[in-house]
């Protein structure tokens, strides 16, 4: 009775063991040789070239967010809206790729609130519109009209670079500045900074 018993202990956890295996293999990313596309660590150094890249961007969004969080001008948890970032560079950079990633952090850190920012106020109003304009919606429940929080902190910045070349050398300085406003007093009640230097030689 009780080897039968032990065998059926045996038997379920090797099927347990072949279920988690296969669970784990599914979850591998599938890798087309012909075509020589494969996952990475999202987190991982990039090396590719001295162009602007994720790295540079988590390295600013981590520095920048540190440094915030670490603020008494957090305190009571206030309403913030992103600005554009200037981007006084000479090549291309997705500024709100790295303002959304503060963005992110900042949110989920839940000191502060953002209010939708001048590009995403439009489709704010076009649903306030359409609830309160269209006839199609109760009085009970319906988002009124000017009752938008308002933003009592605007954050801005820009984003310059240095580029030198000498021989086969090529260095790369970018810094990121980042400041928050004061909306109705047009102060600066924070600011930091984040220079990043990459060098290539060839």
């Amino acid at each position: 009775m009780h080897s039968i018993l032990f065998r059926r202990l045996l038997t379920g956890a090797s099927v347990s063991s072949a279920l988690l295996l296969a669970g784990c293999q599914t979850m591998q990313p599938t890798v087309d040789s012909s075509s020589g596309v494969s996952y990475g660590d999202a987190k991982a150094v990039e090396t590719v070239s001295n162009e602007f890249g994720s790295t540079d961007l988590q390295m600013i969004a981590e520095k920048m967010t540190g440094s915030l969080l670490e603020s008494p001008v957090l305190t009571g948890r206030p309403t913030l809206t992103l600005a554009p970032v200037r981007n006084k560079t000479s090549e291309y950079i997705d500024t709100k790729s790295i303002m959304n990633t503060i963005q992110t952090r900042l949110v989920k850190s839940g000191k502060v609130r953002f209010t939708r920012s001048m590009d995403e106020m439009q489709p704010g109003v076009e649903e306030l519109q359409r609830q309160n304009q269209s006839g199609l919606y109760k009085n009970q429940g319906r988002a009124k009209m000017g009752n938008m929080v308002g933003a009592k902190y605007a954050l801005e910045g820009e984003i310059g670079s240095i580029v030198k070349r000498a021989g086969g050398v090529k260095d790369v300085y970018y810094k990121m500045t980042l400041k928050l406003y004061d909306v109705q007093e047009g102060t600066i009640e924070w600011q930091e900074e984040k220079e990043i230097r990459k060098t290539t030689r060839r």
